[in-house]
């Protein structure tokens, strides 16, 4: 027992640590090998035949060199092209622009000679009525008519869009195309704050200055509103000669000066009345008077 050699103790290897991205191996040998090997085998065989990038035949190589000529040439035609065009195209844009421009003028004057026409055609025709019959007859003719410029107490009514009033959206309770915001003042409106003061004893109306008569139209144009196609903006003053105190006052308690009140009320639109003592209204333009007259061809068969 003693004879025998003592063996050394058996020491046991620490375990290797676990890389972190052990649970990543496929990741890491993607990030490792971003180059397929079968890529790489292909470029070295590729490399060792000779094979390079530029063309080794001398036609390979004048082929390469026609077209890239060629390429050159067309752009550089193109460009010269462009350049000599630009003046010929600006050219063609300035005498349009003078073409507008000019034309626009020639508008312009053809519209003042309108209204200057129609100022003279209105002025004799109130010259007309002035001297036709009696002049009170002649003279309350054209106060009805429109023909002739009216002042005298009456009311000032101002109508305005809401606050908040806008163009486009859907969904309307009021649904009218052109105003689709609930908060505009539409052309039925102001038929009815019209016919309102017609009916509440009113003699002369005008809106924004435009002299309303029996035959005046109230519409809309997309989102204007056009009276006897003459179109308007808010705010929308309209002027009522009449009694003041007593025609404001039956129109606030007429159904129309209620149905104003409820737009405001509903939707916001602004609206103010006040009695005035002396209100200026001018007179209707080109306004064509008609006398209705009885016809004898009925009257001689209802006496036959």
């Amino acid at each position: 027992m003693c004879g025998m050699p003592q063996q050394p103790p058996i020491r046991s290897t620490p375990a290797r640590p676990r890389r972190p991205d052990a649970s990543m191996s496929l990741i890491t040998n993607v990030m490792d090998h971003s180059l397929d090997d079968g890529y790489a085998e292909a470029a070295e065989r590729k490399k060792a035949a000779g094979d390079g990038g530029l063309p080794k035949t001398l036609r390979a190589k004048l082929g390469l060199a026609a077209g890239l000529v060629l390429a050159a040439l067309v752009v550089t035609v193109g460009a010269a092209q462009a350049r000599v065009s630009a003046p010929v195209v600006a050219k063609e844009r300035e005498e349009l622009v003078d073409r507008i421009d000019e034309e626009s003028e020639a508008a312009d004057r053809l519209e003042d000679s309108v209204d200057d026409l129609r100022a003279d055609v209105g002025a004799r025709q109130r010259e007309a009525l002035k001297h036709s019959g009696g002049s009170a007859e002649s003279e309350l003719v054209g106060i009805s008519s429109g023909s002739v410029a009216v002042h005298g107490p009456g009311v000032k009514l101002v109508v305005n869009d809401a606050r908040e009033a806008g163009t486009g959206g859907d969904g309307d309770p009021r649904g009218s195309s052109g105003f689709s915001d609930t908060g505009r003042v539409r052309d039925r409106d102001m038929q009815r704050v019209v016919n309102g003061l017609w009916e509440s004893g009113a003699e002369a109306i005008s809106i924004n200055g435009q002299r309303l008569t029996a035959l005046s139209a109230i519409r809309a144009a997309g989102d204007a509103i056009l009276v006897d196609n003459k179109p308007l903006v808010p705010p929308y003053t309209v002027l009522a000669v009449g009694d003041g105190p007593r025609l404001s006052a039956r129109f606030q308690n007429s159904a129309d000066g209620l149905y104003l009140d409820a737009l405001r009320e509903s939707y916001g639109i602004r609206t103010g009345i006040s009695a005035e003592d002396d209100l200026r209204l001018p007179a209707a333009p080109s306004l064509i008077v008609r006398t209705a007259q009885p016809s004898t061809e009925k009257s001689e068969k209802g006496t036959s």
